[in-house]
C-alpha cells in the first residue's frame, strides 16, 4: 500500500498511545510504544534506505488539539508519510470531565488536519482507528460515544487516507486469545503486547514489510 524511497520521513502523531513517554525536547526520541516498534522493524529491514522517523504525539490530546499544533508538529517536519491516531480522548473527556466532543466536531477537526496535509504536503496518510476494550466494566458504556467516531474515521479514510488501520476490531479479535487487559490494561493504553499488536497491524496494512 505504501512505498519507501531513500530518505523517506515518517511522522506519527496523536495522543498518549503515540506519545508513550517520549522526550519532547528530543525530536529523535520515539517513545517506548508502537512507534518505536515500527521504526525498529523498518530500520532493520530497510537499513539501506536511511529512513527518518518523528513522533509528535502528546498525551491527552483530542482532535482539536492536533489542529492547534498542526503546522508546528506536522507540516514543519515535511514528512512523506503522516500517521494519525486520535479519538479516544474525544470520548474519554465526556466521562471523566463532562467535556464531550460531538461526532460532528470530531469530524470537522479531523478534516481540518487532513485537508492541511493535502494542501501543504505531498504525503501519504495513514489513519489509525481509535479503540476501547471493556476494562474496567465502565468502558462498555463508552461504545455509545466511540462508535460514531469510528464511523467518522472510516469515512475520512475513504476520502483522504492511503491506508486505514482498523484497530477496534483487531483488539476485539485479539481479546479472544487473551483477556482484554492483556492487550490494554485500562481498556485504552496498550500493554507491551498491545503496542506490538498495533505495530504489527500498521506494518501489515501499509505492506511496508512484504
Amino acid at each position: 500500500m505504501l512505498d519507501l524511497e531513500k530518505g523517506t520521513k515518517i511522522l506519527f502523531t496523536g495522543d498518549s498511545i503515540t506519545d508513550c513517554g517520549r522526550d519532547r525536547k528530543n525530536i529523535s526520541d520515539l517513545g517506548v510504544g508502537y512507534v518505536r516498534n515500527i521504526a525498529s522493524w523498518l530500520l532493520l529491514e530497510c537499513a539501506e534506505l536511511e529512513l527518518a522517523f518523528v513522533n509528535t504525539g502528546i498525551s491527552g490530546d483530542r482532535a482539536k488539539d492536533l489542529v492547534a499544533r498542526w503546522d508546528a508538529d506536522c507540516i514543519a517536519h515535511k514528512p512523506d508519510i503522516v500517521s494519525i491516531f486520535v479519538g479516544i480522548n474525544d470520548v474519554w473527556r465526556k466521562y471523566d470531565g463532562n467535556d464531550p466532543t460531538s461526532a460532528e466536531d470530531y469530524e470537522n477537526n479531523y478534516r481540518l488536519i487532513l485537508e492541511s496535509c493535502k494542501r501543504k504536503l505531498d504525503c501519504k496518510i495513514v489513519i489509525i482507528e481509535p479503540f476501547v476494550l471493556p476494562v474496567p466494566d465502565d468502558r462498555k458504556k463508552w461504545r455509545e460515544d466511540l462508535d460514531p467516531k469510528i464511523d467518522v474515521a472510516r469515512r475520512l479514510a475513504r476520502e483522504f487516507a492511503t491506508v486505514y488501520v482498523p484497530l477496534d476490531g483487531i483488539f476485539a479479535s485479539a481479546s479472544l486469545r487473551r483477556e482484554p487487559a492483556y492487550w490494554a490494561y485500562d481498556g485504552v493504553h496498550p500493554t507491551i503486547a498491545g503496542h506490538m499488536l498495533i505495530a504489527d497491524a500498521w506494518l501489515e496494512k501499509t505492506a511496508l514489510l512484504r
